[in-house]
Order: C-alpha cells, then structure tokens, then sequence
C-alpha cells in the first residue's frame, strides 16, 4: 500500500488567518491510494481538466486507472472533478449517503426557483451514483468515521508497518486546526466534531488535513 498527494486543497476562508470573507475558491486535499491492484483517488476536489492534469503530473496516470473514487463528505469542494472517473466506482460512507440524500429531497420539497431546483436534482442523480463503501475498501486502507462536519464525514485509515496515516477529510481542515485543537465554524455538530478531531490526533502517526498538506502529528514527534 502507498499514498501521495495528488493536489493540496485550500480553504476559501481560512477563519484562523482572521479572513471572514471567501477570498479564493475551496477545493479538498486530493490524495490517491493504491493497494492490491485498488487505485483510490480521495476527494477530487478540483475541476475536471486540472484534477487530469494534476493525475498526470504527480502519479503517471489516466483517469482511466482510477478503481475507485471515495468522497470524506459529500461537500462541493470534495466533489468538483468527480464526473472525470465516471468509469469508476464512486464510494461514500452508508451514513452521508443517507442523511445527505433526506437532506436533498427535503430541500427539493421546498424550493420553487427552477434553476435551484435543476441543481438539486443534480445533486440527487450524482448521489444516486455512490455506494456505501464497504468497512475495509482495500488491504490496509479501512473506513474510519469522522462525524461531525457533516452527519456521515468519514476518513481513510491506511496501516503502513511503521506508521499509521488518516486522511482525515474536514474533521482536521487545516495545520492550525490542529495546532490550535480546532474545528471548522460551520459544523453540522461541533461537539461530534470535536470529538472526531480527538479521535484523529488518538490514532494517527501522520494526518492529511481536508485542506492542507501531510502533517505529522504534533503530539507524536521525537522532538
């Protein structure tokens, strides 16, 4: 099993830099996985031609090598380059799947504006493309639940001999996140999400932030 980070993701207001306004468009850290003939992409957060590009540049591959694409939550930013692995099996946790499916429809019941209504339904038919991902999606690549961001976020846990690394999605935005033991401002639970971030610097040697690039983790370092 190896990893590598395919494009470093950006937060469009990076609250603990003190900007209260967005000032660049989000997109999530994008990191590909592979194991055991499995070629996992996490998160394609950017659009379709620069996530092909950035494939291209930092692993030597065609979208058409993609086995499988896992989604830490089911937020627009995760999501931009998805349509570019149509050939691929799309995985989410059973949890986001669901309470963001009764989420959608129940938005649709209420909206009268067509072209919002068109952009839901969208979002509906993508979502209808997910299947629950399975506890252990690979050898050394398991399912580990970070609620809180959103009701269903979950992370990748990948087992290396010396080391265990969490792509961690927005349960750890960011390397001040960390740091400063934070969480995002709008959380569908903050006290889930606090527990989640916990969770995260409990198990995890070496942390890939939603956000941001491979931290190690501060409470484990040798110096």
């Amino acid at each position: 099993m190896d990893f590598r980070v395919i494009s470093i993701g950006v937060l469009s207001v990076h609250e603990l830099w003190d900007h209260q306004v967005p000032v660049r468009t989000p997109h999530a850290t994008t990191v590909l996985v592979r194991s055991n003939g499995k070629v996992i992409l996490v998160d394609p957060g950017l659009p379709e031609q620069v996530i092909q590009t950035r494939l291209a540049e930092r692993a030597g591959l065609d979208t058409a090598d993609i086995t499988d694409v896992f989604l830490t939550n089911f937020r627009p930013a995760h999501r931009s380059g998805l349509h570019t692995f149509a050939q691929a099996n799309w995985l989410i946790s059973e949890l986001e799947r669901e309470s963001i499916g009764r989420h959608l429809i129940s938005r649709l019941a209420e909206e009268e504006e067509p072209e919002a209504r068109r952009l839901i339904e969208q979002d509906i038919q993508t979502l209808k493309r997910f299947k629950a991902a399975p506890d252990k999606i690979a050898d050394q690549v398991d399912l580990f639940p970070l609620p809180g961001f959103t009701p269903g976020s979950c992370g990748l846990l990948l087992s290396h001999a010396t080391s265990t690394i969490l792509i961690a999605g927005d349960a750890v935005a960011t390397t001040e996140h960390l740091e400063q033991g934070r969480v995002l401002r709008n959380c569908y639970d903050t006290d889930q999400a606090r527990e989640s971030l916990r969770e995260a610097i409990e198990i995890a040697d070496i942390i890939i932030p939603g956000h941001d690039n491979v931290l190690f983790n501060p409470t484990r370092r040798p110096f």
